[in-house]
């Protein structure tokens, strides 16, 4: 069975730091290009950044450049976002999913609360 756990969201002030963790299982997750994803409330869900199978290329959206880093651990089956520069925008529920996404297959998602 295809999943996916988020962990690693919480509460921050503006100008922390979070590092989110993805764990994959039910797929051969080194065979894909990963993402991750935030959904802001009454917004569209948004492709964060993107790395491929191997981790040699990533994207980020405009908004988070400079300030999140995506990587992979392809022996862990593991996907991790740092975050870093946090700011109240970046208030969301993270998934991690494939690009493109694999519709029937969204975990729960960590909540991530950049607030004072």
């Amino acid at each position: 069975q295809v999943q996916t756990v988020e962990s690693g969201g919480g509460l921050v002030q503006p100008g922390g730091s979070l590092r989110l963790s993805c764990a994959a299982s039910g797929f051969d997750f080194s065979s894909f290009v990963m993402g991750w994803y935030r959904q802001a409330p009454g917004k569209e869900c948004e492709l964060v950044a993107a790395i491929t199978s191997l981790g040699s290329s990533t994207k980020y959206a405009d908004s988070v450049k400079g300030r999140f880093t995506i990587s992979r651990d392809n022996a862990k089956n593991a996907l991790y976002l740092q975050m870093n520069n946090l700011k109240p925008e970046d208030t969301a529920v993270y998934y991690c999913n494939r690009d493109p996404v694999w519709r029937n297959y969204w975990g729960q998602g960590t909540q991530v609360t950049v607030s004072s």
